[in-house]
């Protein structure tokens, strides 16, 4: 339900743009700031988990989410979506970590490979269902389903977790509050200003401050949270220890990359399939179906292979077949294409989802200790979500880049709410600005395959894994 709604709204876009009366950049920001709330407090997130109990921690973020959803679906302006979706997104940053750290804490490390498959399907599955799932809700019912779906979902969601998720050994912390300002105003600044770049031009903002000026000075701060760590004398927010261990640092600059294409790539494949080929929302989603249908398919025989092989080469090939599926999409997207044969990268894709998520986060948690699950969880679930808020930001910088240099002030023609399939003479050009886009996700990935290849060797021992449920 948390990464659905990271691409549910991609499909949508057009529509709400209609509903709400606003235009594509405002729309975009739906997703946007969905991202930048997710992705900002997912540290110390990660850290609550560990002091108060993962279970807690996850059903403080699943009210708070449902919650939101209610207020997204009821939304009558597009700066009330924006704001509702940015307390979702907090309630989804409760949510996130504590998924990884129960996996961690409850399935010895030889035993996870399974865990961390079903876990990474889900999380790749659930990125490829939101268009899908969006597409049936706006021809159904309006684009406001696409938020109400998750009153019951969550409903659910949290009478399972009391029954079925164990209240696990909470560890004493000193909450590093000095950290926890820092972390949050660095990524904000960051992230914020990468986010807005294109907007103001990358220029100024308000008065004296510039969008580079908001960028540099939150990776001063990030620096000093850095040193801060390294520094104080209590405990950290982020115990720099955890990247002495090989494996969990390039995995997190490997799922970086996988957040960046998987979130980026779905914008531009959504506008190209409604606004150049004319298909209607259902339609776009369903040209996903492949995607999804065989990640599902391949989670148990893939997890199965982590546990009794070495993931290291499945995670490099399958970031590898995810930038090649993308690049089929560049080659094909022609105002002549059928739509049969755009069903062919999707497939491509739902065999790759499987070879990634899974295989990265198995190896890269293994050496985890457990008193260090929810920090390592928060950090690499934060490197994800960075690359997935950076990825949205800069897909939305570079569409806006291509169309311009197609159309010139008339950039954003066909898309400031009118209904339907654009005029057939802007069709070529649109279709080639979102085939370019589309390298970028592509490029980004395959640099992702080539970070796998320094993946150590995952040791031969299988540590015990005690867990005392607190009953």
């Amino acid at each position: 339900m948390i990464l659905v709604d990271t691409t549910i709204v991609s499909v949508a876009n057009p529509t709400i743009m209609r509903g709400l009366h606003t235009d594509m950049t405002a729309t975009l920001w739906a997703t946007s700031a969905y991202l930048l709330a997710y992705a900002v407090p997912l540290l110390i997130t990660g850290r609550l988990g560990d002091r108060f109990g993962p279970r807690r921690m996850y059903l403080i973020g699943l009210s708070g989410f449902v919650v939101s959803s209610l207020v997204c679906g009821l939304a009558t302006s597009i700066e009330m979506l924006i704001i509702a979706r940015v307390f979702q997104g907090l309630g989804a940053a409760c949510m996130t970590p504590q998924t990884m750290t129960v996996i961690t804490r409850i399935f010895a490390p030889r035993e996870r490979g399974q865990a961390m498959a079903v876990w990474g399907i889900t999380a790749g599955v659930a990125t490829l269902v939101g268009p899908i799932a969006g597409g049936f809700l706006i021809d159904l019912a309006g684009w406001e389903w696409i938020f109400f779906i998750n009153i019951p979902v969550g409903i659910i969601g949290f009478v399972l977790a009391m029954r079925y998720v164990p209240v696990l050994e909470t560890h004493e912390h000193r909450f590093d509050w000095v950290g926890v300002a820092l972390s949050a105003v660095g990524m904000f600044l960051v992230v914020f200003g990468i986010q807005e770049g294109e907007n103001f031009d990358w220029g100024i903002i308000w008065g004296p401050v510039s969008v580079w000026s908001l960028i540099i000075v939150g990776a001063v701060v990030l620096v000093v949270f850095v040193w801060w760590q390294r520094a104080q004398r209590g405990e950290p927010l982020m115990p720099l220890a955890i990247f002495h261990d090989r494996n969990f640092s390039v995995g997190s600059a490997a799922i970086a990359t996988a957040g960046f294409a998987v979130t980026s790539m779905s914008l531009p494949l959504m506008f190209f399939f409604q606004l150049v080929l004319g298909l209607t929302p259902t339609q776009s989603a369903l040209m996903l179906t492949p995607m999804a249908v065989l990640s599902a398919a391949l989670a148990r025989p893939v997890g199965l292979l982590i546990d009794r092989g070495d993931p290291r080469r499945l995670g490099t090939f399958g970031l590898l077949l995810v930038g090649g599926g993308i690049l089929l999409y560049v080659w094909l997207m022609q105002l002549d294409v059928s739509v049969w044969v755009l069903l062919i990268p999707s497939a491509v894709l739902g065999v790759a989802n499987t070879l990634m998520w899974g295989p990265l986060s198995a190896i890269a948690t293994f050496n985890l200790k457990l008193e260090l699950a929810g920090a390592g969880s928060g950090v690499y679930n934060t490197t994800r979500q960075v690359g997935a808020v950076l990825g949205s930001a800069a897909i939305t910088a570079l569409m806006a880049s291509r169309l311009a240099s197609y159309f010139g002030e008339e950039a954003t023609v066909g898309m400031d709410g009118g209904a339907g399939r654009l005029p057939e003479p802007l069709r070529e050009g649109f279709a080639q600005a979102m085939a370019e886009s589309l390298v970028l996700p592509a490029v980004i990935i395959i640099v992702g395959a080539g970070v796998t290849l320094f993946f150590a060797p995952r040791p031969k021992r299988q540590d015990p894994v005690v867990v005392t449920p607190d009953a």
